[in-house]
């Protein structure tokens, strides 16, 4: 399966992923795999990184990276809850190790830490093959669940 026709194929396992809106739609296309042995599967999102998503010196921008991870860790927060509810950002923290560039295939791990009544809190990384290229830590309002108008849209 590839993303586009003259697109590198995406790596076995993984799916695409219609969630996260049209600003993450606009990001990726996106993908989605569980890695794991089935008991606290860890979610990845991923995407094939384009020269779009470059900046000056031909690497992956450092906005498109944390836009990444921040639509990492919500979808991951919001499938990890069978979506009765969705996200909304209060904190991002990331830690930028390693450049991407296009052609990588970027995959965003997300570790659930808890999601709570008001609070929700997730960390992960963002990493192409083993190298690690960011670090990543949010904190999120757990809102009322989507509608499905909203899900039906991706939302």
């Amino acid at each position: 399966m590839t993303y586009r026709d003259d697109a590198e194929p995406v790596p076995p396992g993984f799916t695409p992923l219609q969630r996260g809106g049209p600003y993450a739609a606009a990001l990726g296309p996106l993908y989605l795999r569980y890695a794991g042995n089935g008991s606290g599967d860890r979610i990845v999102i991923a995407l094939r990184v384009e020269q779009r998503h470059t900046n000056m010196r031909g690497i992956a921008h450092g906005g498109m990276l944390a836009s990444l991870a921040d639509c990492a860790l919500g979808i991951g927060l919001a499938i990890a809850c069978d979506g009765r509810h969705s996200f909304v950002t209060v904190n991002l923290s990331n830690d930028f190790l390693e450049a991407a560039r296009p052609g990588d295939w970027l995959e965003g791990h997300v570790e659930v830490q808890r999601i709570g009544r008001r609070m929700a809190f997730a960390n992960g990384w963002l990493q192409v093959g083993e190298k690690r290229i960011l670090r990543t830590s949010g904190v999120f309002a757990t809102m009322d669940p989507l509608t499905p108008e909203q899900l039906a849209a991706g939302y």
